[in-house]
């Protein structure tokens, strides 16, 4: 039976062809939308590693275009901003940092590990109370302290992706590590720190310490603020007064850190849903190429199927033929798709990915693509079932 099915589709192969190349194409395109709708899903369900409610961020304008320079009145400043900010009444913490918690800015650094390989981090600058106001949590060692400060080497704090690819299974607490001849010392190991946002990638991270009133770091462009819950939008404006007494010649721009999760959350959901969109139409376009084939097909074939019908085939045996006609005609586009993403791995996509979701990917994309296809085949081989012999004579 199998044997006879392929001959079928071989002979109309003409015919088949586009109908094929549909099918491949198509396979390609869920395959590609579905891994990244899964993907995005399993990165919105890990664990933030921060807590942003009730925070806001205030982003300082310093009147100049490049954070590689600064001066110590800068730093003096931003230290009495620190302290300033820390009396008022409704604020629980605040902490500097060069970046915002989901931001689209980033910074990133490079180290040798001590297997001899290239890793590279995204790196954070950060003051003492930064993981106070975001609630983060230190898995082994410990936070920074106020002494970090007046040591002769900076603090870091360090992601467990980033310590286990720098010194394997070994602790790295007190091991120094450079970057541009700066020595800086793993103080702590925390868990996942997803800065950019509930659905981007877990990777490696490196909070360096902003020692406050040292001249020789760089004062952060973000203040943090943790308040007391249920503090009104008018605090933003007596919290922009004091500032404003401290730097008045620097501007400040106020909003809550909920805000800049909805923007970035929107702006990486963007390329999903847009993915999704053109694969619907995309396989609208299928569907109607395949019923429009499976309709002409069976208007051509009306003398073989009430031939069948006539040699004693039941209705039921006519319907199942062009249903299984296009599960072999849809197994060769997926089998042909299947071949090409096979190859992904060698790319090193499933280690981007993830194993599960490379796999999930592939499964809803053979499920869609069969479901699709048969979906397209039940009315064509419905009036294939009702053809009476005398049709064919009629045809004939």
């Amino acid at each position: 039976m199998i044997r006879h099915l392929f001959k079928l589709v071989w002979n109309r192969k003409r015919a088949n062809a586009l109908l094929l190349l549909e099918i491949f194409f198509s396979f390609l395109v869920v395959f590609g939308v579905a891994t990244l709708a899964l993907f995005t899903w399993s990165n919105y369900r890990r664990p933030l590693g921060f807590e942003w409610r009730n925070v806001w961020d205030v982003s300082l304008d310093v009147k100049q275009d490049s954070d590689d320079t600064w001066t110590p009145e800068q730093m003096d400043r931003f230290t009495r901003l620190l302290a300033e900010t820390r009396a008022l009444p409704p604020v629980v913490a605040v902490a500097g940092s060069l970046v915002a918690p989901f931001g689209f800015n980033s910074s990133n650094g490079g180290w040798t590990s001590a297997a001899g390989r290239d890793v590279r981090s995204e790196v954070v600058e950060v003051s003492a109370d930064y993981a106070r106001v975001l609630g983060i949590e230190v898995e082994e060692g410990r936070w920074f302290e106020p002494g970090d400060a007046a040591q002769p080497w900076r603090a870091a704090v360090v992601s467990r992706s980033l310590a286990r690819e720098l010194y394997g299974d070994a602790s790295p607490l007190g091991k120094p590590v450079r970057e541009h001849e700066i020595e800086e010392r793993i103080v702590g190991v925390i868990s996942d720190f997803r800065r950019a946002g509930e659905l981007s990638i877990p990777d490696n991270i490196f909070l360096r310490l902003i020692r406050e009133g040292n001249p020789a770091d760089r004062p952060g462009r973000h203040l943090l603020v943790r308040v007391q819950p249920g503090t009104p939008a008018a605090f933003e404006e007596d919290l922009v007064r004091h500032m404003q007494a401290v730097a008045p010649d620097w501007s400040f721009e106020v909003q809550p850190l909920s805000r800049l999760r909805d923007t970035a959350f929107r702006f990486r959901l963007a390329p999903v849903a847009i993915g999704g969109i053109l694969a619907f139409f995309l396989l609208a376009m299928v569907a109607l190429g395949l019923l429009g084939v499976l309709w002409q097909s069976l208007l051509r074939r009306t003398r073989e199927m009430g031939l069948r019908r006539a040699a004693g085939a039941s209705a039921l045996a006519v319907q199942r033929q062009v249903l299984l006609e296009q599960v072999v005609l849809t197994t060769l586009g997926v089998a042909l798709g299947l071949i090409l993403v096979l190859q992904l791995p060698l790319l090193g996509v499933v280690r981007w990915v993830g194993k599960p979701v490379f796999a999930g990917g592939i499964g809803l994309a053979v499920l869609v693509l069969y479901g699709l296809t048969t979906l397209c085949g039940l009315y064509p081989s419905w009036m294939a079932r009702r053809l009476q012999p005398a049709e064919a004579l009629r045809y004939e």
